[in-house]
C-alpha cells in the first residue's frame, strides 16, 4: 500500500505484505509501547480489523491478530488494558473516513487462513538479552538461558534452599504470565515434564488455565490446570519470579515473557507442515475497484489525500484488474 496512517502515540507505515508500526517515545505515550518500539505485523498474521468510537472524539482502528501468531499476544493471554493494546490506533474523530478507507484496504488483504489459528508464529519476538527485577529476585533471559537470580529480602526459604537457578529453553514447555497489576502476578516456566504442550500456542499455558490460573500453595491444583503442573504456588516454585508495586512492570515482564515463549516454541517439534496460503491471490471485482477509487476520490476531495497520494493510489487500484 505504501501509505502512512499517524494516530495518537503510534504511526502505522503501510507495506506490500505487511504494516509497520511505529511507537510514539512520549512522555504520555503507555511504557509498554515505548518498549517495543516499533513491530511489524505480516497481514497474514491478522484475521480481521474493526473500526470503533473512541473516548473524547476519537476513533480507534484495530487490526485483530490471529490466535497464535503473536508470542507478545499469546504470553498476556488477554490481561493487557485497552490502551495498551499494540493493534489499536486511536485517531481523532474528524479522521474517521480516512480510517475506515484504511479498514476497507486492511480487510481486501486478509488471506483464506485469516479466519483459522496460526500454526506458527508470525509476529517477530522482542529480542534477546533481557532481563527485569522481580519482587524476589532478577531475571535475565540471554537467548538460550532463563537465569533467576534471588534477592535477600524477598525470596522464600524454598528459593533460597533450591539456589539460584538457570533454565536452558530446550527444557521448557513454556510459560505463565499473570500481569503484575494483578494481586499475585509473576511469571513462571514450566519444565517439559511438568506439562503437555500445545502446538497451537507454542506451549504456553495462558490458554489452558486461563491468565489468572495458579496452583495452590497447599498444593491442590485450581480447575482448569492439566495432570503434571506445579503444585505449589509461584512463591514457593524456584522456577517463577514474583511481581508488585514497581517489580516486574508489564513493559518489562510481558517482553520478556514473549522472547521465552518464542525460544520455547522454535525448540519444540513443528506441526505437520501445510501449503502456504496466497494472501490477496487472483484478480479482485472491478465493481469493488470501482467503488474503492470513487472512496479515494471523495478522501481527495476532502483534502485527507493528497494529489500525489491519489495518483499513485489509483494506478495501483487499476493495476489490480
Amino acid at each position: 500500500m505504501g501509505d502512512v496512517l499517524a494516530g495518537i502515540h503510534a504511526t502505522w507505515e503501510f507495506d506490500t505484505d505487511s504494516v509497520l508500526i511505529r511507537f510514539e517515545r512520549g512522555i504520555r505515550t503507555p511504557k509498554l509501547f515505548q518498549s517495543l518500539r516499533e513491530r511489524r505485523i505480516p497481514y497474514a498474521a491478522l484475521s480481521s480489523v474493526t473500526l470503533t468510537p473512541g473516548k473524547r472524539s476519537t476513533v480507534v482502528l484495530r487490526a485483530v491478530p490471529r490466535p497464535g501468531a503473536d508470542p507478545l499476544v499469546e504470553a498476556a493471554a488477554g490481561q493487557l488494558k485497552e490502551g495498551c493494546d499494540p493493534y489499536r490506533l486511536v485517531l481523532p474523530a474528524e479522521r474517521e473516513v480516512l480510517a475506515e478507507y484504511y479498514a476497507d484496504e486492511l480487510r481486501a488483504l486478509l488471506g483464506p487462513a485469516s479466519d483459522e489459528p496460526a500454526d506458527r508464529f508470525l509476529v517477530a519476538a522482542p529480542e534477546a538479552p533481557m532481563n527485569f527485577k522481580a519482587y524476589d529476585g532478577r531475571a535475565g533471559f540471554d537467548g538460550e538461558r532463563i537465569s533467576f537470580r534471588w534477592s535477600w529480602t524477598g525470596a522464600s526459604s524454598a528459593k533460597w534452599k533450591a539456589g539460584d537457578q538457570t533454565f536452558r529453553v530446550s527444557e521448557l514447555a513454556g510459560i505463565v504470565w499473570r500481569s503484575p497489576e494483578a494481586l499475585d502476578g509473576y511469571l513462571r516456566l514450566l519444565p517439559r515434564a511438568a506439562a503437555p504442550v500445545d502446538h497451537r500456542t507454542g506451549g504456553s499455558l495462558g490458554d489452558l488455565h486461563g491468565p489468572g490460573g495458579s496452583a495452590d500453595v497447599d498444593g491442590g491444583a485450581p480447575d482448569g490446570v492439566p495432570a503434571g503442573a506445579p503444585s505449589v504456588g509461584p512463591d514457593q516454585d524456584p522456577a517463577a519470579v514474583l511481581f508488585g508495586l514497581g517489580y516486574g512492570p508489564v513493559h518489562e515482564s510481558l517482553p520478556f515473557a514473549a522472547a521465552v515463549l518464542e525460544s520455547v516454541r522454535r525448540t519444540q517439534p513443528a506441526p505437520a507442515a501445510s501449503a502456504p496460503a496466497l494472501v490477496n491471490a487472483g484478480r479482485r471485482d472491478p465493481a469493488d475497484i470501482a467503488e474503492r477509487i470513487h472512496h479515494l476520490g471523495e478522501l481527495h476531495q476532502a483534502g485527507l489525500v493528497t494529489d500525489a497520494e491519489y495518483t499513485a493510489k489509483k494506478a495501483q487500484l487499476l493495476a489490480e484488474l
